[in-house]
């Protein structure tokens, strides 16, 4: 979509923040973080509802809020939504959260940091004091892809308490049909390179790593981040055997333990207590998330749980557009 540069636009601030659960991080990544805060035309900032925007796997926030060719960024999808009426005015912050293994799944982890604590005790506070925005029953989370994993994961762990809406675009759900090629991918880089390190250090040394590459990366990052082992090398070892592939049932349940179809049987009365629940997938989702999606809904529905779920022609790339169905969902919950 071409931009209409006769709307009424709204302002981006960038604030820095320390982040002191980023210090000495065993991945070396900066503790100092930029975010982005989108004020409506208009506004301020005080007394309306925030979103935060959660980035997925190789993203960062601060790209959001960048110019982008043939289309929108999401500053300008805003001011659109708003200016028709569309959505109610909000905050919407872009956190930086991107880390030396290529991105987030903001939770808790010992090799890629403390993201959840981060997120929601160090960021969330100085979004919310520098724009005297959101506060308790004010708050939501959106993203696509990891960032759509994260935005679940907090309604799963927060819902009711830190967050009151969610929107999960084509998150990571459903780890037995998502995982399922992924291992093999990684095993090939590193058997090719000889260590998980030396896989690593060409990789950074690549002026241009492929997309198999980038790829490997990031299976390597979800082993970081899903069965932290500080001890090996970038803390990381992998749920399968090195040789034949097979899944080392230990380690693999500990990949499962943070598959959101399980967290929902332990967290589910959260989720109960959001303003809003949106989730959808494309029906071409390259990764299997749709049938994840789908066994999330199927479930949330048989618990009595409120949410709102779509199916759309697509494959995981080139969503943005789906925020025009979430954010104005997002939007007017919080701001009844």
């Amino acid at each position: 979509m071409r931009p209409d540069p006769t709307l009424p636009r709204g302002s981006v601030e960038r604030i820095t923040v320390d982040c002191r659960g980023l210090h000495g991080n065993l991945l070396g990544d900066p503790s100092t973080r930029e975010i982005g805060i989108y004020r409506p035309h208009g506004h301020d900032g005080r007394g309306l509802p925030l979103l935060i925007s959660l980035a997925g796997f190789t993203g960062s926030g601060l790209g959001q809020i960048g110019w982008k060719n043939f289309g929108e960024n999401t500053p300008q999808r805003l001011d659109r939504l708003i200016a028709s009426g569309a959505m109610p005015p909000v905050v919407v912050a872009f956190p930086d959260c991107f880390t030396r293994l290529g991105g987030n799944q903001y939770v808790n982890s010992a090799v890629m940091g403390p993201w959840d604590d981060v997120l929601v005790g160090e960021m969330l506070p100085a979004i919310e004091a520098a724009a005297g925005c959101g506060g308790e029953g004010r708050r939501g989370l959106f993203g696509k892809s990891s960032g759509g994993y994260g935005a679940i994961v907090h309604g799963l762990l927060h819902g009711g308490r830190v967050w009151n809406a969610i929107a999960c675009h084509s998150g990571d759900m459903g780890f037995d049909l998502l995982f399922g090629t992924d291992f093999p991918i990684a095993l090939r880089k590193i058997e090719k390179h000889g260590s998980i390190s030396a896989f690593i250090e060409a990789f950074e040394a690549d002026q241009n790593p492929s997309g198999s590459d980038i790829h490997a990366m990031m299976v390597l990052a979800m082993c970081a981040t899903y069965d932290p082992a500080p001890g090996e090398p970038f803390g990381i070892r992998l749920p399968v055997t090195a040789d034949t592939c097979e899944r080392i049932e230990e380690r693999w349940a500990r990949f499962m333990a943070w598959d959101p179809l399980g967290l929902l049987d332990e967290h589910a009365e959260n989720l109960r207590s959001l303003k809003a629940l949106f989730i959808d997938c494309g029906r071409q989702d390259e990764y299997n998330l749709l049938y994840g999606a789908r066994r999330m809904s199927r479930d949330l529905t048989a618990r009595g749980i409120a949410h709102r779920y779509e199916e759309f022609e697509g494959t995981h790339r080139a969503i943005d557009h789906r925020q025009d169905e979430s954010l104005p969902f997002l939007a007017r919950a919080l701001a009844a």
